[in-house]
């Protein structure tokens, strides 16, 4: 990969923040017991029709949080299989607790940037969708760059997925939705905009907290065309 290509992922413009890596007992020891069967190294090639061959679709999940959406939409969708990519170690911990609690078989995770994930571990076209839930906002214009919603993140997520593929976005910070709305309604490769909340989307501790504080949540959905 050439330098200028590299410059993409280095540490400033990282979409998230590295937060604190303070772990609980409970979390650590879900990570020890369960990470070898449901944890994939980014050190190697990802395939999700080699990870879930008998899976009817396979969704990219980025940015679990502590798991709990995660969790619950495989538990409604079996036959699904799940990509889970989470940075943070205690979210990691969180999600493999709720593994093991919940028998479920249709989740992996990977401790990695998901566009380094998308851009060069993965081939094109093995995506059906990508759920993208309340990713950082970065509310400051001088953090704007950092947002994971970018030209660049379209011709990503173009790449990976199948025709007919799409892209489901929920955030509660309404600049978000309309600065990710103006990006897809500006790109012919998409179609699609704001749809009601799916059932099958659970309500987090995180989104509940933010509609206590007058938050308003917008759904957003976009096609492969």
């Amino acid at each position: 990969m050439s330098e200028e290509k590299s410059s993409l992922y280095n540490l400033s413009n990282r979409s998230f923040r590295l937060r604190g890596t303070r772990i609980t007992e409970a979390q650590d020891r879900a990570t020890q017991l369960f990470w070898d069967e449901f944890g994939i190294s980014p050190n190697q090639d990802i395939n999700p029709k080699e990870i879930f061959p008998t899976s009817t679709a396979v969704i990219m999940e980025i940015g679990t949080g502590m798991g709990e959406a995660t969790a619950e939409i495989a538990r409604t969708f079996p036959e699904t299989g799940f990509l889970a990519l989470e940075v943070h170690r205690p979210g990691i911990g969180s999600l493999l607790a709720r593994i093991n609690e919940f028998s479920l078989k249709n989740i992996r995770l990977i401790n990695e940037d998901a566009r380094i994930i998308l851009d060069q571990k993965m081939p094109d076209e093995s995506l059906d969708a990508i759920h993208l839930y309340f990713p950082d906002p970065w509310h400051k214009k001088k953090h704007w760059k950092r947002r994971i919603i970018q030209s660049d993140f379209l011709d990503l997520i173009y790449r990976k997925l199948k025709s007919g593929g799409y892209i489901h976005i929920a955030t509660d910070w309404v600049a978000y939705a309309e600065w990710s709305a103006s990006k897809f309604e500006t790109d012919l490769r998409f179609s699609g905009g704001v749809i009601p909340k799916p059932e099958f989307r659970p309500l987090t501790r995180f989104e509940d907290k933010g509609l206590g504080k007058g938050h308003l949540v917008t759904d957003l959905k976009y096609f492969k065309v």
